[in-house]
């Protein structure tokens, strides 16, 4: 019992401190660029994880090549890429942007099967199918006012999920073995490097409004405990109970984003945003049936 306690904890935890980095987010644009925001946030978070590898993780450099592909890979697809998501929260409430995040083991799915030969089975294809018929609910895009609204700023978003599901399996297929924190914390210091680039290059001017109390409160919150403590917990779930397991906070996320971002920031969510996020639900579930099929007989009763 302690150790399940212990587990959801570690859940809930997790749900909650990466579901109110969407809403810090959106608090944060107020006074800070989105690129340099989201640079910001990764040069805290790859300080505070490299340090903690120097000191506690043997062989924390990534000197073999096939750690050098994965620290690139995941600093210019997982952490620039997410650059994407600061730039469409400027105009997308905070839950909408978190349930967009939902898509992003299916989309992953879709990338192994093109750059890591893994196959689809019709039920497979059919779970994918359902969550992108999700996700264009949660969009709704209008090809006839495509610019209008904030169904751009949702698009953009969807290219920083397709971004960051690409990160991952690159990642996957360069076979990694450095540890995890090193990893993540060499991606997020070439990460932030780029967007720091991506920022004066398209001319973002940071304020004097970067200074104040509550964009250094944004800054620290998701360097600190959305990024560097959440990847510390992720990474602890993975390690104990596995990818799937892990992906499912994902589905989590978008409702203490929601809450949120109604209840505090007097954001509203549509009952089709709602319905859609059912839809991608229903498609990772369809997608990932196995594992559904094997945690459900692993958490019944008389099973261990």
């Amino acid at each position: 019992m302690p150790s399940r306690l212990a587990d959801a904890s570690m859940f809930v935890v997790l749900s909650v401190v990466w579901g109110l980095s969407f809403p810090a987010i959106s608090v944060g644009l107020e006074y800070i660029p989105p690129l340099f925001f989201a640079a910001l946030r990764y040069d805290v978070a790859a300080v505070i994880l490299l340090v903690y590898a120097a000191f506690r993780v043997d062989a924390w450099l990534p000197k073999a090549p096939e750690n050098l592909i994965a620290v690139v890979g995941g600093g210019v697809f997982l952490v620039a890429g997410n650059g994407l998501l600061f730039v469409g929260q400027q105009t997308v409430p905070s839950g909408i942007a978190a349930i967009l995040q939902a898509l992003v083991p299916i989309v992953t799915a879709l990338w192994a099967v093109f750059l890591l030969g893994e196959r689809l089975s019709t039920v497979g294809t059919v779970g994918v199918v359902v969550g992108f018929l999700g996700i264009v609910l949660v969009v709704q895009p209008d090809p006839a006012n495509l610019f209008e609204g904030d169904t751009v700023g949702r698009l953009i978003i969807v290219g920083q999920v397709v971004s960051v599901a690409l990160g991952g399996v690159i990642v996957q297929r360069a076979g990694p073995t450095i540890g995890r924190i090193p990893l993540t914390g060499w991606s997020m210091l070439i990460g932030a490097v780029l967007l720091h680039v991506f920022s004066v290059a398209v001319g973002e001017t940071p304020t004097a409004e970067i200074g104040a109390p509550t964009a250094v409160g944004a800054v620290v919150y998701l360097g600190v405990f959305s990024t560097a403590l959440a990847f510390f917990i992720y990474f602890t779930i993975l390690a104990e109970h596995g990818a799937f397991e892990a992906s499912l906070v994902a589905y989590a996320v978008p409702i203490v984003a929601t809450l949120v971002g109604v209840f505090v920031l007097g954001e509203s969510i549509s009952t089709t945003a709602v319905v859609g996020f059912g839809l991608v639900a229903v498609g990772f579930a369809l997608l990932k049936r196995d594992a559904v099929f094997d945690l459900l007989a692993a958490r019944a009763p008389g099973t261990g």
